[in-house]
């Protein structure tokens, strides 16, 4: 496996005005050498939990277990949760089609279905077609009281009831230990179904979570290799651990470049990704930056695209409109993948350079230019390229954005940890409801 990482595109001295200048590259550098020294006394301390993931290996059995009892004999199998819940699962489930364009619907295997929104015609709709014989469930929620997948939950117990089939051979949980002396609602919904349940991990909250169980579920049922997801993941750490100074490791630069672009006050951040496999990724990484880092007033604001499309869509604004964002270009190994233009179409087409040529190789040189087009208009640019993207690569970007947003956090003064806005919402919304 191989990844690339390049800021060289972003940077004052290459692209002129636009670009970060060497001042902030500077102090960022500074805040992130600090930063990672806190990785490491975390990582050595345990302080933060997330940081052991990639070399745990003692959950995986009890992992793929479960996933072959959820698949076995199941037509289609349905996750329940929202947010951080939801968004990482569904970023490695790509890696096997999941709600690619075209071919989601063809994928092998039991349907699968991530019903992260609570939409009522939708399931509602999804409740009425689905085969609830041969259907499973899994509801997802780390304080086992977030709100829509309870009442996910209650719809799916009520509709298995009605139709005479018991809920505990076909609901599994996922969420915290119940508290000593506490409520977990969750639990007291399906534990008396006798519905088996897997332990969320108490210190990793849900946006973080995609290298546990939240994720790796999931990720077993579809028949991915968790245990390469980990690896990568730890491809991503060592630098950390070895003590890479911030200029050495693709962690390094990331975070010199996220904080540099803080202290500019660039208040977009785009993420555009070359691959339909990328683009649940892009959606993840939206929420991750955002609940992280929006706090006291600091932040950026992500936004999540995918090339070529988004080219025609929104590529003239960030050309041509204000210069207040940052791109990262995520491109894959595709050149000479897929169908073979043939030359005499070609040339009744009107396009003779697309003779003997795969639309891999046109989406690579779209990437390409993208960000050269980009740098060349005094747009700052990070460029990542993935060679083969599978279960190990996948792992690595995860793992590399998690990182990249805790160093962000550490360096802008937030702590990339809670998400006091959010709950607050939530209240409201359990009280409006209850008020009717």
């Amino acid at each position: 496996m191989a990844i690339k990482h390049a800021i060289d595109l972003a940077l004052g001295r290459n692209i002129g005005a636009g670009g970060i200048p060497a001042e902030a590259i500077e102090a960022g550098t500074t805040l992130a050498a600090r930063g990672l020294a806190r990785l490491r006394e975390e990582a050595a301390s345990g302080a933060l939990p997330l940081l052991n993931m990639p070399a745990a290996t003692g959950d995986l059995d009890e992992i793929r277990t479960h996933a072959a009892r959820i698949r076995e004999g199941a037509s289609d199998i349905v996750f329940l949760g929202t947010g951080g819940s939801s968004l990482g699962a569904q970023t490695l489930a790509q890696l096997k089609d999941y709600a690619v364009p075209g071919v989601g619907r063809l994928a092998e295997g039991p349907r699968v279905h991530f019903m992260d929104n609570l939409d009522p015609i939708s399931f509602g709709r999804l409740l009425e077609r689905l085969p609830l014989e041969t259907s499973r469930f899994v509801a997802i929620s780390k304080s086992g009281g977030t709100g829509e997948t309870l009442m996910q939950t209650m719809a799916v117990l009520a509709a298995l009831d009605a139709a005479g089939l018991p809920a505990g051979e076909r609901v599994t949980g996922l969420s915290e230990p119940r508290p000593a002396g506490g409520k977990n609602a969750l639990r007291d919904l399906l534990e008396p179904t006798g519905a088996p349940f897997l332990e969320h991990h108490t210190g990793i909250g849900g946006r973080y979570s995609v290298l546990t169980n939240v994720g790796l579920l999931p990720a077993a049922v579809m028949g991915l290799d968790i245990a390469a997801i980990r690896a990568g993941a730890a491809d991503s750490l060592q630098p950390v651990l070895d003590g890479a100074a911030p200029g050495e490791s693709m962690i390094g630069e990331g975070a010199i470049l996220a904080i540099a672009t803080a202290l500019e006050e660039k208040p977009i951040a785009v993420m555009m990704a070359y691959a339909d496999r990328l683009e649940r990724f892009t959606r993840w990484y939206v929420q991750l930056w955002a609940e992280s880092l929006g706090k006291d007033g600091k932040g950026s604001t992500p936004v999540a695209a995918i090339g070529p499309v988004d080219q025609h869509s929104q590529l003239q604004l960030y050309l041509g409109g204000p210069d207040d964002k940052v791109f990262t270009v995520i491109t894959t190994g595709v050149a000479g993948l897929g169908p073979r233009i043939d030359g005499a179409l070609a040339e009744r087409g009107g396009q003779p350079g697309f003779a003997g040529k795969t639309i891999g190789d046109l989406v690579a040189a779209q990437g390409r230019a993208t960000a050269d087009t980009l740098a060349k208009n005094k747009r700052p640019v990070r460029t990542i390229h993935v060679d083969t993207l599978d279960e190990r690569a996948m792992g690595h970007l995860l793992m590399h954005f998690m990182l990249e947003t805790i160093l962000a956090g550490y360096g802008i003064g937030v702590n990339p940890f809670d998400q006091p806005a959010v709950e607050e919402g939530k209240i409201l919304a359990k009280q409006y409801l209850a008020e009717g």
